[in-house]
């Protein structure tokens, strides 16, 4: 249920905390006054408050919930019902996951699934349909990629949908086939539809449980709000109603779907944002190109591994104006998805045509990844006022793998978090769940070190880029609310914001980098109300 805030004042005694000032710098307190769910006053003379409750600490670290910059809620909540393929070591280990789960959910129609990587597979080779049809032939099968970027199915799935030799790729989509010109069961990008018409419609019923599932596990690992980076007019309604009864777990700023048909519709409602600061929507999610790993980030040269590929633009060129000036005319936020440099370069492109013919620099636009940019395009983000919307972890779970598809040149422009952040402009942090794990300790760890949970590589991936640890913090408090036009009310536990924090286990501002994804949650407070409690 949503924290409505509290009726008289409430004390948080006994704490070593932090948070940003109105200037983004740290400052540290040991107590906190709040009232009707709201920061009152901190490191205050207990004396002069008239205090109705109090809440010890017990001497535990205490900073500001954290908000992710970019994830998909009810994606996530999906990923937490359904077949994790995550931590599958090949295609056959992944087919045999899929058959365990197949087995337990006899009655189910579509079996579903995510989180397959063939870069972290012996064979790094795209699986097949075939491998699925061994242990499961009888049932369709979908199963997306870990950045949602591609789609393995079974025949029983290509079946349904219709799909044979001769079915054409759709423009910003690939059809995987061998040699023989047959689909091999692998989907890239826009062709990934042509399955995804044939799964079962999500109703209110699901989006519930996939919410509450979502809701549980953002909670217990200390975030409190997040941006959901792309929903239709089915999940807009959802949400709206959530919002009015009172039931969303965590704070949401809500991106809508550029590819809903019903966009203007909901542009035309205008902004919307929910007295408790539950939810807002006033920006758009629209969709560059695809994922370096499946090699449909648009790239300005072929792929280094690949030199007959460029990737993917999944908006088409003649597109893009229409698009620009329809959602910065509506005085709508547009957050352009865009990975490979070149998808980076024509969205800059078009923002400065815009702002040029329309306005609308004003709005906070953003660049959701940024992952590689071209070197002469770094300085044009602080130029245009164009928010950098980056994911730590991106860095350390492909920093096996880039390096291949682009080659050491284009390294220079690539996941350049400090570069960027050094040229004058905010950079919102967040972790692009479900597709990389949700936990925000694990992207302030990749942050500040560029190294994986395992230490690796030792002196850190391109660690000229890495962030100090106050950076990452902003990343994931101030410089996330700003983003998302929240930083009156979210983003730090300063006077008049709203008193959402976490207690946890260790003080990530002193303790050895190496050690800040070990950090555990002990208790999570939305609007000065208890949500989470660690068993």
């Amino acid at each position: 249920m949503t924290a409505l805030g509290v009726n008289a004042a409430t004390l948080v005694n006994n704490v070593k905390g932090y948070t940003l000032n109105d200037s983004g710098k740290l400052t540290t307190f040991n107590n906190l006054v709040i009232d009707h769910g709201k920061v009152v006053a901190a490191n205050v003379d207990v004396n002069d408050y008239s205090i109705d409750k109090t809440i010890d600490g017990e001497g535990k670290v205490m900073l500001p919930g954290l908000i992710d910059a970019h994830g998909h809620l009810l994606g996530l909540g999906a990923n937490l019902l359904e077949v994790d393929l995550r931590e599958s070591t090949s295609a056959q280990n992944a087919a045999r996951m899929v058959a365990d789960y197949a087995f337990a959910k006899p009655a189910q129609a579509w079996i579903t699934g995510r989180g397959w990587n063939q870069e972290l597979w012996s064979d790094r080779a795209f699986p097949t349909a075939q491998d699925l049809d061994k242990v499961v032939a009888d049932r369709p099968v979908a199963l997306a990629r870990v950045d949602s970027h591609a789609t393995w199915v079974n025949s029983k799935a290509m079946e349904l949908a219709g799909i044979t030799k001769d079915t054409k790729s759709p423009a910003g989509g690939e059809i995987i086939k061998d040699a023989d010109g047959n689909p091999t069961g692998v989907f890239i990008d826009n062709a990934s539809l042509l399955i995804e018409a044939h799964l079962p419609k999500a109703s209110n019923a699901v989006y519930e449980q996939q919410l509450q599932a979502a809701g549980e596990h953002l909670l217990s690992n200390g975030i409190t709000s997040m941006h959901d980076a792309g929903i239709g007019r089915d999940v807009y309604d959802f949400y709206l109603k959530e919002a009015v009864e009172g039931d969303l777990p965590v704070r949401v700023y809500a991106m809508v779907s550029a590819t809903d048909p019903e966009l203007s519709t909901m542009l035309g409602n205008g902004n919307i944002r929910d007295a408790n600061d539950f939810l807002y929507i006033r920006s758009v999610k629209a969709y560059g190109d695809g994922a370096l790993g499946s090699r449909g980030a648009a790239l300005l040269e072929p792929y280094s591994d690949a030199p007959h590929q460029h990737g993917l633009l999944l908006t088409q060129p003649e597109d893009m104006t229409q698009l620009f000036t329809t959602v910065l005319g509506a005085g709508f936020q547009l957050n352009y998805h865009a990975i490979g440099d070149k998808a980076n370069h024509v969205a800059l492109n078009e923002f400065e045509t815009t702002f040029e013919t329309l306005g609308g620099a004003e709005l906070r636009n953003r660049i959701e990844h940024a992952q590689v940019i071209a070197p002469d395009d770094l300085a044009r983000f602080a130029e245009l006022k164009v928010l950098p919307s980056m994911q730590p972890t991106h860095a350390t779970s492909d920093k096996n793998m880039a390096e291949d598809r682009i080659g050491k040149d284009r390294m220079k422009g690539a996941y350049a978090w400090k570069t960027l952040l050094d040229s004058g402009i905010a950079l919102p942090l967040g972790s692009d769940f479900p597709v990389e794990l949700a936990n925000p300790f694990y992207g302030l760890h990749a942050a500040v070190t560029r190294q994986d949970r395992n230490n690796q590589p030792v002196k850190g991936w391109y660690a000229h880029e890495a962030l100090t640890i106050e950076q990452a913090f902003k990343g994931f408090t101030l410089d996330a609310a700003y983003a998302g036009h929240m930083e009156d009310t979210l983003g730090s536990l300063t006077k008049g914001k709203w008193a959402d924090f976490i207690l946890v286990d260790q003080d990530i501002f002193t303790i050895k980098p190496e050690d800040i994804w070990k950090t555990k949650v002990h208790a999570t407070y939305v609007a000065g109300e208890q949500v989470f409690e660690a068993k």
